[in-house]
């Protein structure tokens, strides 16, 4: 620790990194939702990120709309994009080896984010909130509104999410496609619906999550790659295709990045993420709440 600064500070840190770890892992769910049924690595999960953020910023510029009230929508705007990905392209490269999803995908990658660099250039786009420079006391801790908006906002959205796939039947149908997708085209499940469905609920997880990081830094299209990066080492370690695991491993990721960045060098922070994604993989391959294969 630095000498001479109280206890009470270096909470503050955490729970400003624990809040932010809240948006990560909200937007690794979406990647760990994909995976964890159709079994396709969404290379485009960054670049999907990004448009949402956008997505925030024009309604904001244009509608005056706060990113936790245009989260909803940027959400719904990208279900339906994700759910046309997957119905019309994504389907067809379920059943073929890994190495073409990975150049489909990642080939959608690169569209999207120069797409987005010829709509918007290359400069930073923000939002403007009334909040913005608030904070909030709690017990030995002064927060930034916006992180703790943001953290409770992530909150609120992985809980509806996890009781969908618990509570509803199409849920527990997704479920089960994922379980056993030859027991579930037995019974008559159409897979490939449900996957068309899955993809959408990722992507619309992951727009939700971009909204809500319009509060946290600026848009660019530059963050994409970073992002994508970021959503993996926190499904890995998590545990791949574990809701649970994704939340976690990114409130993990956002504390020690916060901490690195104080206690180090915000430079360092990529570095000990990467850190401890060669720790968890060490000590426990499968990630933290990830089954044993």
């Amino acid at each position: 620790m630095r000498s001479g600064m109280p206890i009470d500070y270096y909470l503050n840190i955490a729970a400003s990194g624990l809040l932010a770890g809240l948006v990560y892992g909200l937007a690794a769910l979406g990647l760990s939702v994909i995976f964890g049924v159709v079994r396709v690595v969404n290379f485009a999960h960054g670049e999907m990120m990004v448009a949402g953020m956008y997505g925030a910023v024009l309604l904001a510029g244009y509608a005056g709309l706060d990113p936790l009230l245009s989260a909803p929508i940027v959400a719904a705007l990208l279900f339906v994009c994700g759910w046309g990905l997957q119905r019309g392209l994504v389907n067809r490269f379920v059943e073929r080896p890994e190495h073409m999803q990975f150049i489909l995908l990642l080939g959608i990658a690169t569209i999207l984010v120069n797409g987005m660099l010829m709509l918007f250039g290359p400069d930073s786009r923000n939002v403007m909130v009334p909040y913005g420079f608030d904070t909030l006391e709690i017990g030995p801790m002064l927060l930034d509104a916006v992180r703790v908006r943001a953290g409770v906002a992530a909150i609120g959205i992985a809980v509806a999410l996890f009781a969908f796939f618990r509570f509803t039947r199409t849920g527990k149908a997704i479920r089960a496609c994922a379980d056993n997708p030859l027991g579930a085209r037995v019974v008559g499940l159409n897979l490939d619906g449900l996957y068309a469905l899955t993809f959408g609920i990722g992507a619309a997880v992951v727009g939700a999550a971009g909204a809500l990081m319009t509060l946290l830094v600026d848009a660019r299209p530059q963050l994409a790659p970073e992002y994508t990066l970021l959503s993996f080492i926190i499904v890995i370690v998590g545990g791949l295709g574990s809701l649970p695991g994704a939340l976690l491993g990114g409130v993990l990721i956002g504390v020690s990045e916060t901490l690195a960045g104080f206690l180090l060098s915000p430079s360092l922070k990529s570095l000990f993420s990467y850190g401890v994604l060669i720790l968890v993989l060490l000590l426990r391959p499968q990630g933290l709440l990830g089954k044993r294969s």
